[in-house]
């Protein structure tokens, strides 16, 4: 039987978790609810500027979605514990608005009749965060219903910190995320809570926080303390990369960190970490499913025990696959 789900909130997460899971067997898209009306959720579905025109028919129908001839139910209701996920039959809630990250908010999906729910954003108390490829095991079905999916910088660098860690121990480190413009910054100069993203985002680099590296403890404890890190918004609308410089606890060359990369790749994070030799740019990693794409040529190293690594990532589209991913998988766990 397939999973049911529900997704609250139908922006650039919501919308790409949908079409990442077109064509799934497993997965039954069952109702959206967004504040916007249907016939412009249609539109934003079928034409999207960064991943191009979907493949299949979308049009609005009434208070429904008809997605490659599959209903969805439309629906615009502004508390979650007034949703109707217990008529709908909604397994899998994906919290994707952006307002509802901590667990007591969350959690009113439980109250609507959800079973669990996912936050597509890092969360301060949910039951457990999960990275996949990194401390999925974590997970407990009996205890864990309320999920963070972490950000998708998390996801970038925490399987790029977990080889490291594993093969050669990290001492410390920084990490800076060069990162596309996102709604949360101004498309023109207007007020912003932090004066840096209150700036025209296509038009300048923005230096202004991330929590990825401090939040990293969440999936691998044993580097509580040890990274912290900044981001860089840069005009471009999709594809980051981090910047990770870190003091290893072993020697080791550029070549051997490449070679645990390669070898990460080739096993126990495949599908998750992706290694590349090739000289690609942003754009070459639009539509990449990969968590974390290392850039091979770019690794360095100095003094034996000091290295940096380049890793790509989708943050759009790459997270959206992780979300859904994470779904089946917890699933899959009862």
């Amino acid at each position: 039987m397939a999973i049911r789900i529900g997704i609250n909130g139908f922006g650039r997460i919501g919308r790409n978790v949908l079409r990442a899971s077109l064509g799934d067997p497993a997965l039954e898209f069952v109702a959206i609810n967004d504040l916007t009306d249907a016939k412009t959720l249609a539109y934003l579905l079928k034409y999207d500027s960064i991943h191009g025109v979907l493949d299949v028919p979308v049009e609005a129908k009434d208070d429904y979605l008809i997605v490659d001839s599959r209903p969805i139910k439309i629906l615009a209701v502004r508390d979650p514990k007034d949703l109707p996920w217990r008529s709908l039959g909604v397994d899998y809630v994906i919290e994707s608005t952006g307002r509802f990250t901590n667990r007591d908010d969350a959690a009113k999906h439980l109250a609507a009749g959800a079973k669990r729910v996912i936050i597509s954003a890092p969360s301060k108390d949910a039951d457990v965060t999960l990275v996949l490829g990194v401390n999925e095991k974590d997970y407990d079905p009996k205890a864990h219903q309320v999920v963070s999916n972490a950000s998708c910088t998390t996801n970038c660098l925490a399987p790029v910190a977990k080889v490291l860690l594993d093969r050669f121990g990290i001492k410390h480190g920084l990490m800076t995320t060069i990162h596309s413009y996102t709604n949360d910054q101004q498309l023109l100069d207007l007020p912003h809570k932090d004066l840096r993203r209150a700036r025209a985002a296509a038009v300048s680099m923005v230096p202004t926080s991330t929590g990825a590296a401090r939040a990293l403890h969440l999936v691998l404890p044993q580097l509580k303390g040890k990274l912290d890190g900044m981001a860089i918004r840069v005009p471009t609308p999709n594809v980051s990369m981090i910047d990770l410089t870190a003091e290893l606890e072993s020697d080791a060359t550029a070549a051997d960190v490449n070679a645990a990369f390669r070898a990460a790749a080739q096993g126990p994070l495949q599908g998750i970490l992706q290694y590349s030799e090739d000289p690609v740019v942003s754009v070459d990693m639009n539509g990449n499913p990969h968590s974390s794409i290392v850039d091979a040529p770019l690794t360095t190293g100095l003094d034996k025990r000091m290295v940096k690594v380049i890793a790509w990532y989708d943050n759009e589209w790459g997270y959206s696959c992780r979300v859904r991913d994470l779904i089946k998988y917890m699933a899959a766990r009862g």
